[in-house]
């Protein structure tokens, strides 16, 4: 690395701010001396403060682990403040932090760091721009995590999709490679602990996300305060939701079954989202979104699942998977979609060795980039897929019921889909079979006009077929046939119940059957299916909410 690429990235993790901006940053914290050998943060502890140094020394280490020594990795001193983006959410400390000058600092507790931030717009985005950075150092050049498993296993691509959308920095190991076989060796690792997490000297045998979750603080816990708002769903519609709730002062909470991003997170490059021409990835769209949310002090749990919504008091509760309840004032049901799969034979087989796959993005990607690849879909998702693929050397198939590819994909992606040489479109076809011993081989193609059906070498399977409402758990909410949840003026259409009498009111846009509960995004009728249009659901919600909350406190006086 050059001395100038060197001095920029220095520059991003620490950047220095003038006497007023460092004097305004720590006159929200309280003052302490520290000495020599004190830690001020330990990796494994749950990290509350903002540190300013303002004459002390310190060291930042990776933790002695497994066959790995300690790393002191960077010092900082006077004038710099510490942290990374686990600040905003109440997350584990990936890094130990120690004295090694005497001298004074600052902390800021959570909720005067949370002060600063509402208050100092210039000096929170110079903060908030380093705690980003650093998280970001800490996945690509630190990755104090080491996360062992089988490519080839379902449960380690579920954990290695959770880990990757809560930005976990951490360190890949196949355990059939050598180095994971050294890793097996050294922590004492067989077969049925996969897959695994080691840190600081640690292992934890088993790992699903939910105890990873767990394990970095992302596990729901409940607040001592009460709660105005919480959001079911993290997908564009609910961080929406979320993002404006949290920051016209409501106690937010969001929970996610699966984690932050929801389908969106599943598309490699969204052309037609507004404010960018270039595209972006889903998985970069919402994540930032939650970066904002978090940033106003809205809480982020999962994976958390809600098993029930109980509407029969005068304040909406929810019940989670482990029995916790929640009491709230007003909910937002933005719970998407579950994907749909086909109705194959070893379908289950295939998809539990990590051979098919919901999502096309680098990771799902890294197991069979340059081998030929199947996606079946004929919606914009399905496209974009299909580019992405190809752009990482796969040839692709992209399969489609239907006659026409244009019928639900945008005119732009279909003219580079035809004009990719490394793609071949088949209409009227449907994939009839699947193939291979313990990894997929071939796939059916059949055609749906003359029946017949000729096999095809793929490695992967991407399946874009559309999904069913997530809104199972939602008794006492009206719902149409298809399991959409029904709002506002397709309520008024059904007829209202008695409970609107009381009310003295119709429901408000975006209000359910249930009053102040509200629906968003995918999981609402009618909606439209685009990311923009979900995000604008969501932040439109919370005008609702207010205006349901107003109502609650005049009718309690």
């Amino acid at each position: 690395m050059g001395r100038s690429a060197h001095d920029g990235i220095m520059e991003r993790l620490r950047p220095r701010l003038d006497f007023a901006r460092f004097d305004r940053l720590r006159s929200y914290g309280t003052g302490h001396e520290v000495e020599a050998g004190d830690v001020l943060t330990r990796a494994g502890d749950f990290e509350r403060d903002l540190i300013v140094l303002d004459e002390a020394y310190v060291e930042v280490v990776r933790e002695a682990s497994f066959g790995r020594p300690e790393e002191v990795f960077m010092t900082m001193g006077p004038g710099d403040f510490l942290g990374e983006v686990n600040l905003l959410g109440d997350q584990m400390a990936f890094v130990t932090v120690r004295v090694v000058a005497p001298g004074r600092i600052h902390r800021l507790s959570r909720e005067r760091f949370r002060t600063m931030m509402a208050e100092e717009a210039e000096l929170s985005d110079t903060v908030l721009e380093a705690l980003l950075v650093r998280r970001e150092f800490l996945r690509e050049a630190v990755r104090p995590v080491d996360l062992i498993g089988r490519p080839d296993s379902s449960a380690t691509l579920a954990l290695r999709t959770y880990a990757a959308r809560v930005r976990l920095p951490y360190e890949w190991h196949d355990a059939d490679a050598p180095d994971g076989r050294r890793l097996l060796d050294a922590v004492g690792l067989a077969e049925g602990d996969l897959p695994a997490v080691v840190f600081a000297g640690r292992v934890t045998r088993d790992v699903t996300p939910g105890v990873l979750a767990g394990l970095i603080g992302k596990a729901y816990r409940p607040s001592c305060k009460d709660l105005d708002l919480v959001v079911v769903g993290a997908g564009p519609a609910g961080l929406a939701a979320a993002l404006y709730g949290a920051s016209e002062g409501l106690n937010t909470v969001v929970l996610d079954a699966l984690g932050t991003g929801g389908q969106a997170a599943s598309s490699s490059r969204i052309e037609n989202y507004p404010g960018f021409p270039h595209g972006i990835a889903g998985e970069e769209l919402t994540r930032l979104s939650a970066i904002q949310a978090l940033k106003f002090g809205a809480a982020m749990y999962m994976p958390c699942r809600v098993d029930r919504l109980d509407t029969t008091g005068p304040d909406p509760v929810l019940y989670l998977a482990d029995g916790s309840r929640i009491d709230t004032r007003a909910v937002v049901v933005a719970s998407g979609a579950r994907y749909r799969t086909l109705p194959l034979e070893r379908w289950a087989d295939f998809e539990e060795a990590g051979c098919i796959f919901y999502a096309a993005t680098e990771l799902e990607v890294r197991s069979c980039s340059r081998h030929p690849v199947t996606v079946v879909g004929g919606a914009n998702s399905a496209g974009q897929a299909a580019l992405y693929l190809a752009g990482r050397g796969s040839r692709v198939d992209l399969v489609v019921r239907g006659a026409d590819l244009s019928a639900k994909m945008s005119e732009y992606l279909v003219a580079r889909l035809h004009d990719h040489p490394e793609i071949t479109v088949h209409t009227n076809t449907e994939v009839t079979g699947l193939r291979g011993d313990d990894r997929l081989a071939e796939v059916v193609l059949t055609d749906r006009r003359t029946g017949l059906g000729a096999p095809r070498p793929t490695s992967g399977l991407f399946c874009f077929i559309g999904a069913d409402p997530a809104t199972e758990w939602l008794d006492g909410v009206t719902r149409d046939r298809s399991g959409f949840v029904c709002t506002d003026t397709a309520l008024v259409e059904l007829g209202l119940g008695p409970v609107w009498e009381g009310l003295g009111r119709g429901p408000l846009p975006f209000e359910t059957s249930a009053p102040s509960v509200f629906a968003v995004g995918d999981t609402r009728t009618g909606s439209i299916k685009r990311v923009a249009a979900a995000m604008g659901e969501g932040a439109s919600a919370i005008a609702s909410v207010h205006t349901a909350l107003a109502e609650r406190r005049r009718r309690d006086r």
